[in-house]
């Protein structure tokens, strides 16, 4: 049944992706002739790059791997994918046309208009991306009747096994249920609503009792023998297997070699951005925040009156933060508690704090406290997008235990983050975001901030850990 609904669903893809190509060329000749009277031949003339389009699409598609994933990627993911193999695949085409059929080109007549071209370019775009998004649709809704479900399997102990199965049953998806749990180095783990089924040697005999589709392990701490023998255990069941990394194994993978008076070294990765890149980052943070000063003016100016009028005090709250390169920073905030609020010595926000006032809990659960740092990002001191600044004190303490956590500081801090958005704020894992600020830092580009920024307003109103 299973291999039946994989089929179902790769032949759904391709027939959308060949019907969705096809279309953009169809649309695109209907618009043409709309505007421009005569400018277009009949549509038979412009069949061959709609087949040449729908072709490339589909071949290039499947050597990206985009018909093997089991999943259906969320829309951003799938929108970034879709414009780089379209307009690969519609180069393609038009290339295939000029060979195939020269004829077309000769004595300087162009059968393809120029706004043609683009119309063809951007509609393929626009209604394959819409195509992927009715086929997670269709997905998803056969996964909640229970059809083409991915049942999880969690190799894993102690505290990193816990949060493994909570984060897998916590997920807004569908497409997987965590059917149980392996258990591993002797550590139990009372997990509600995932059974404990067995040790390691009994992987095998799991898998296939279960159907499981996917082993997730989660023995950061585990030896590379260890490791490797449960990973022969799985793939003898033809599994997909996938790891979750301790601290260490999430450094860069890429390494350079260069030589020392002769000696040859391994040189790792230097995240930190550098020409081109740190201006394209730059340029990115001055256009998400001197628009969004200009426009939130107005409501920040009623946060500010209605501050001043619930309690005495300041209307902003100026507090040191760690910066770029360690460099301490004031960051500005709106004040959210009482004036004494830290006059104990620096804690934690809670969920429940009673230093908060009225208005300040409202600022916090939607996250506008944090409205005024768009001024510290214009100063230059923060990003839209990076890794959250902490305070000094917590800085010296987290550094001692927590190994690369001042990797975090070779870029700018930021008013949202990777990690916020997979919701790590808060009273959350240290070490958890240290990797997912970490695994931002080493993947940095310009699209990863573009969809940062907008899962952050999406998140805004639906973010349980905001406080």
């Amino acid at each position: 049944m299973k291999r039946q609904l994989r089929w179902l669903f790769l032949l759904l893809q391709v027939t959308l992706d060949a019907f969705t190509a096809g279309l953009a060329v169809f649309a695109a000749h209907r618009l043409q002739r709309s505007i421009r009277p005569g400018s277009v031949d009949r549509f038979l003339s412009y069949l061959p790059l709609a087949l040449f389009l729908i072709a490339a699409i589909v071949i290039i598609s499947y050597m990206r791997r985009r018909y093997h994933g089991r999943r259906p990627a969320n829309f951003l993911d799938s929108l970034s994918k879709t414009v780089g193999t379209v307009s690969i695949a519609f180069l393609v085409a038009l290339v295939a046309i000029v060979f195939i059929f020269p004829d077309h080109f000769n004595y300087g007549t162009v059968p393809y208009p120029r706004s043609f071209v683009l119309a063809t370019w951007g509609l393929a775009i626009i209604l394959v991306t819409m195509g992927r998004w009715v086929y997670g649709l269709f997905v998803r809704l056969l996964q909640k009747r229970g059809l083409g479900r991915q049942k999880v399997l969690v190799v894993g102990s102690g505290d990193i096994g816990r949060m493994l199965i909570q984060k897998l049953q916590g997920v807004n998806d569908a497409g997987h249920e965590v059917v149980g749990y392996i258990e591993a180095n002797g550590e139990l783990m009372q997990i509600a609503d995932a059974p404990r089924l067995g040790r390691p040697a009994d992987i095998p005999e799991v898998i296939e009792h279960y159907g499981i589709d996917e082993v997730v392990i989660g023995l950061p701490e585990a030896s590379h023998r260890e490791l490797v023998r449960i990973i022969s255990l799985c793939e003898r069941e033809k599994v997909s297997i996938k790891v979750f990394p301790d601290v260490f194994q999430i450094m860069a993978t890429e390494v350079a070699v260069s030589d020392l008076a002769g000696l040859p070294l391994l040189s790792v990765r230097d995240v930190a951005l550098r020409g081109w890149k740190l201006s394209l980052k730059r340029a990115y943070d001055l256009a998400i925040a001197v628009p969004a000063l200009i426009l939130l003016s107005p409501f920040m100016l009623l946060i500010a009156l209605l501050i001043k009028l619930e309690s005495p005090g300041p209307v902003f709250y100026i507090q040191e933060r760690m910066g770029l390169d360690a460099r301490p920073f004031p960051t500005l905030k709106f004040r959210s508690m009482r004036t004494d609020a830290e006059s104990h010595g620096p804690g934690w926000t809670t969920p429940d704090d009673p230093r908060k006032t009225k208005l300040g809990a409202i600022l916090r659960k939607l996250s506008v406290d944090e409205l005024p740092q768009f001024i510290n990002v214009i100063r230059g001191d923060m990003s839209v997008v990076g890794p959250r600044p902490e305070r000094p004190v917590y800085v010296e303490q987290f550094r001692q235990y927590i190994p690369r956590y001042m990797e975090r500081h070779r870029e700018k801090a930021g008013i949202t983050g990777w990690a916020q958005i997979n919701g790590l704020r808060g009273d959350t894992s240290i070490v958890e975001r240290t990797k997912y600020d970490l695994w931002y830092i080493e993947n940095w580009s310009l699209w990863l901030d573009f969809k940062i920024t907008l899962l952050t307003v999406v998140r805004i109103f639906t973010d349980r850990n905001a406080y």
